[in-house]
């Protein structure tokens, strides 16, 4: 599996940063190829399953995950954290999301993650957290912006 972790700074209180980085429909906007759909009932909470789908012409598959941890910020000042486990066939693993507030004001999102790809031999592990870390940091600082 493929280890990493990605951190974005933001002028946003937590709650705010927390409702953008778990709007799951919003994060195929930054991920080329991918559509995010929502299988279960909103709002977010444990047993909430979404489905990352990503394809090029007729050739595709889908990256099934549910959320098993949800604790979401009440109030600005207080820590969000998110635990989705990987379902699918093809991707596997987990990820941890993490709003914590600054002092000062804004908030710190983090996004750290274990990814295994199917048939992919631990050689490609270091190619993996590398294109992980630039695809993810992306994604995250995007959603995070103030003018997001």
């Amino acid at each position: 599996m493929a280890l990493f972790e990605v951190s974005a700074r933001a002028s946003l209180g937590t709650v705010e940063a927390w409702r953008r980085l778990t709007d799951w429909p919003s994060h195929a906007d930054l991920v080329p190829l991918t559509t995010v759909r929502v299988a279960t009932p909103t709002p977010s909470d444990v047993g909430t399953v979404f489905v990352a789908r990503t394809q090029v012409g007729p050739v595709g598959f889908d990256d099934p995950m549910e959320i098993t941890e949800w604790a979401p910020p009440a109030v600005d000042g207080d820590a969000g954290f998110c635990r989705l486990e990987k379902r699918g066939s093809v991707m596997t693993g987990w990820a941890e999301l993490t709003v914590t507030p600054e002092p000062g004001g804004g908030s710190v999102a983090i996004w750290r993650e274990d990814i295994h790809v199917w048939k992919l031999p631990g050689l490609f592990d270091r190619p993996t957290v590398f294109s992980s870390k630039l695809l993810f940091g992306r994604v995250l600082r995007h959603l995070v912006r103030p003018e997001g």
